[in-house]
């Protein structure tokens, strides 16, 4: 048996390797040919010879990861266990039963249903717990163990039994699974009269088609002004982000253009089609987890001057990745390309002189920016990375991220409340007043958020017992700290109770009221307006 794998992976290997590498550099002049011999000798004499047993599949893994350690931070090797659910991500949806979930002191609860998913439609509910999977009881299961025993082919049935708060008996419910959608747009509603507010977490291939439809709710509900939030998010697929940039820019332009060693890889996208949101006055918000495809919206809209971008400066990768797929379903993520906004920037961060790549990655913490104002960006001028010019002939500057027209820094918050948070004690501290409140909660505001929003406060007595629980958790009170973020922590602790009621819109629509961002972002309209000749 092992006789027969052991060459089946020197083909995996020889498979990823040729991809589209130049093996000449990283062999030190060697042929191709050579390269991949004596790369086979080594393994081959490793099994062989070797003082211990070895595992042939992981020493080919390290082979490949270190060969790909000498190229870019974003060519990476996707392992057969790790491939099914990036694909997943990417791809929209999933099959299962359609929960969000999170073990707890060994308890399953499920954090919300999925809308339009089959736990949704059979009526369980945020906080219920799963005590009994197919007649099985589940105390201590893992995460690894739910996804196995819930998630399965669309069509096939499983058997949960779930406890209630405020009710003695258990349910019994048959749920048959069916695809589950995996929402890029985490939520959309009307922040004010005039302000539609969207958030997209990520560009997978359903993110067109849910941020449109979004667009025409909230068209439909008076929207006359959008933010379009695209912070923390990593990206995805190029032509997700071509087609979501072309539903605000007019005409026939160049959204972004792509170049490689080899030509068929070089490719220029524009926007084609109308669409009516293109005179909506539109802010992007952006920060240092927003890269890739966010980093192409952001850079169309600001190099056609079509609204403003707001936050922190981006990310900045500017590469742009094909997928190939291996025999053992794993993939080989590979560099093939640069992409260029329409200017001409090239937003792709210096990785060559970093010692490593936890360098090329730690550094963005280490980055300090002015706050302000920022239009002709001035806060870049002293940089030696090149320069180019929008559409009205403003600076812009490349090989670094996008730097936004108005940069404002992010909400800072204390040691503590990471404490809080790392430790998910918001989380569990709503669950267990939602056990004695949720009743009351529902009385008093039935589908109201608007009501909710404006009515309800965490008062001094639900925050000693907030500080009293999360010392049950070995959280250490700092008083000087809790003070500072004091007001934080009531609006989180509301935010975590409306999400449990209203699921994302009621999480963001509580957040974003002390988001200093958001808040910056709303008065910057007419400028948006102004720059865009609306």
């Amino acid at each position: 048996m092992k006789s027969m794998r052991f060459p089946y992976l020197i083909i995996i290997l020889t498979i990823g390797i040729v991809l589209g590498i130049q093996i000449e550099k990283i062999f030190s002049g060697d042929s191709l040919r050579d390269g991949i011999r004596k790369l086979n000798d080594v393994l081959t004499y490793t099994e062989k010879y070797y003082v211990e047993e070895i595992d042939t599949p992981k020493l080919v893994e390290a082979a490949i990861n270190g060969m790909l350690g000498k190229l870019d931070p974003h060519s990476v090797y996707i392992s057969p266990e790790q491939f099914s659910s990036v694909e997943e991500s990417f791809r929209g949806d999933f099959e299962g039963i359609g929960i969000e979930f999170q073990v707890i002191n060994d308890t399953l609860i499920v954090v919300s249903p999925i809308t339009g998913g089959p736990s949704e439609a059979l009526g369980i509910m945020s906080g219920d717990r799963i005590v009994k999977i197919d007649g099985e009881d589940i105390i201590g299961i893992t995460n690894e163990g739910v996804r196995s025993k819930l998630r399965g082919k669309a069509g096939t049935k499983v058997n949960i039994t779930i406890a209630r708060s405020g009710i003695d008996r258990e349910f019994e419910y048959q749920i048959t699974r069916d695809k589950i959608p995996l929402y890029s747009v985490d939520t959309h509603f009307m922040y004010d009269d005039l302000t539609g507010y969207v958030s997209v977490s990520r560009f997978s291939e359903t993110t067109f088609d849910e941020l449109e439809s979004a667009l025409h709710d909230l068209k439909n509900k008076g929207m006359q002004q959008l933010i379009l939030d695209l912070r923390g998010n990593p990206g995805g697929y190029l032509n997700q982000a071509v087609k979501i940039a072309d539903l605000f820019i007019d005409g026939k332009k160049k959204i972004v253009y792509t170049e490689g060693r080899r030509s068929e890889f070089n490719e220029d996208y524009f926007s084609s089609r109308d669409y009516p949101f293109e005179k909506v006055p539109i802010i992007v918000l952006i920060n240092r987890g927003s890269a890739s495809a966010s980093e192409i919206v952001s850079g169309a809209i600001q190099d056609w001057d079509r609204g403003l971008v707001v936050g922190e400066t981006s990310f900045g990768k500017g590469l742009v990745q094909r997928q190939f797929t291996l025999p053992d379903n794993s993939a080989l993520r590979l560099t093939i390309s640069s992409y260029y906004t329409p200017s001409g920037r090239g937003i792709q961060r210096d990785y060559k002189n970093k010692k490593d790549i936890k360098e090329y990655y730690s550094e963005l913490s280490e980055f300090d920016e002015a706050e302000g104002e920022n239009i002709n960006h001035t806060a870049e001028e002293d940089s030696l990375k090149p320069v180019f010019k929008t559409n009205k002939g403003r600076t812009v500057y490349g090989g670094g991220g996008i730097t936004p027209d108005y940069i404002v820094k992010a909400d800072t918050i204390s040691g503590f409340t990471r404490d809080l948070l790392r430790n998910n004690v918001f989380y569990q501290f709503v669950l267990s007043y939602l056990d004695k409140n949720s009743d009351i909660l529902i009385t008093k505001y039935g589908d109201d958020l608007l009501y909710f929003k404006s009515d309800f406060q965490i008062n001094e007595s639900q925050m000693r017992e907030f500080l009293n629980f999360a010392k049950s958790k070995d959280i250490e009170l700092v008083d000087k700290e809790y003070q500072q973020d004091k007001e934080y922590l009531k609006l989180r602790l509301k935010a975590q109770i409306a999400r449990n009621f209203w699921k994302s819109e009621g999480w963001y629509s509580i957040l974003l009221t002390s988001d200093n961002q958001m808040n910056r972002a709303l008065t910057l309209f007419d400028e948006a307006k102004s720059i865009a000749n609306l």
